[in-house]
């Protein structure tokens, strides 16, 4: 099997990269070439074998797409995208990555005669706009409220279309807030729901730019990927006509992360979170949806993190060697 994933320079990218090469099976197939695409060049993944190619591109750019699948991959994992909160800042930016390069990808997959590829596309629960019910179900209108989640919304749709039409095989996973994200902190407008967990853990202190009343949906970056690797081998008799689907995740409070923080960590590491306002963040915020009803993803076999804590303890595993600083 030849897998291309967009995007494979991002943290998702890189995390699901290294699982397939430590898998090297995909849906009960064997995983025989990888294809890496990002803006920046993703690194190439070691010890899998010479069948991998990396490759700095734009999609939005013109024959980037038709290039990336001159080779046919059976299966297109599309990861890449401008986070949240620069794509409300940079509005051409986010709709051009978000929007154009995607677009690209499945027209550039529609005009490749008698090829109709697995599209796995990572959508958000950014889609859903307010008012909004006690727990928001699969087919809950998509009327967002940011840019982010208007540029979501439309690809979702294209690639249900695409998919009716029989241009290709398409699931969409609105992902979670993936919590907690290793590494430097991004431009994402969620990226606090990492940062007060990340940096504590890290020794570091770290900004809390909203009130710990804000309640959210949660998932680790190995639920995430577990998701995606899932995905792989749902049907299309099994995903009938809806086949973007909002994944299952943990629902608490900022409060409640800090205070699962310092039962798995201690009131030392938890008392390095400094309240520190920032009204964009808190705007953005504000037009989330806070929870949801998974029962379609729970009912195909997806699964999370039952506590918040799980979270947190898998970081520590996968990202601390099990030492809190």
């Amino acid at each position: 099997m030849h897998i291309l994933i967009t995007g494979a320079a991002g943290m998702i990218g890189r995390k699901l990269t290294e699982r397939l090469v430590i898998d090297r099976a995909l849906a009960g197939q064997p995983v025989e070439k990888l294809t890496l695409i990002d803006i920046v060049a993703p690194v190439r993944p070691a010890g899998f074998s010479d069948h991998v190619k990396t490759r700095a591109a734009d999609l939005a750019d013109l024959g980037v797409a038709e290039k990336a699948i001159s080779e046919r991959p059976e299966v297109i994992y599309h990861l890449a995208g401008v986070v949240s909160g620069e794509a409300e800042t940079d509005f051409e930016k986010g709709y051009r990555v978000n929007l154009d390069g995607s677009r690209a990808l499945l027209e550039a997959i529609r005009k490749t005669e008698g090829y109709t590829p697995k599209v796995i596309f990572t959508s958000s629960l950014a889609v859903f706009g307010a008012p909004f019910p006690e727990a928001i179900p699969d087919d809950f209108h998509l009327t967002p409220l940011t840019s982010y989640g208007t540029q979501k919304a439309m690809v979702e749709l294209l690639l249900a279309d695409y998919t009716r039409r029989g241009f290709l095989e398409g699931v969409g996973i609105r992902l979670p807030s993936i919590v907690v994200r290793p590494g430097k902190p991004n431009k994402a407008a969620s990226g606090f729901f990492s940062g007060i967990i990340r940096e504590p853990l890290a020794g570091q202190e770290a900004l809390l730019p909203v009130a710990e009343s804000v309640l959210h949906w949660h998932a680790s970056p190995r639920s995430a990927v577990g998701f995606l690797i899932y995905a792989a081998g749902l049907t299309r008799e099994q995903l009938g006509d809806r086949i973007n689907l909002t994944m299952p995740g943990v629902c608490c409070t900022v409060g409640e992360q800090i205070e699962a923080l310092r039962r798995v960590a201690g009131d030392r590491v938890a008392a390095r979170i400094r309240k520190a306002p920032d009204a964009l963040v808190e705007r953005i915020v504000a037009g989330w949806p806070r929870r949801f009803d998974p029962k379609r993803a729970l009912s195909l076999g997806f699964r999370v993190e039952k506590t918040f804590d799980e979270i947190i303890r898998a970081h520590i595993e996968d990202e601390l060697g099990g030492k809190v600083g």
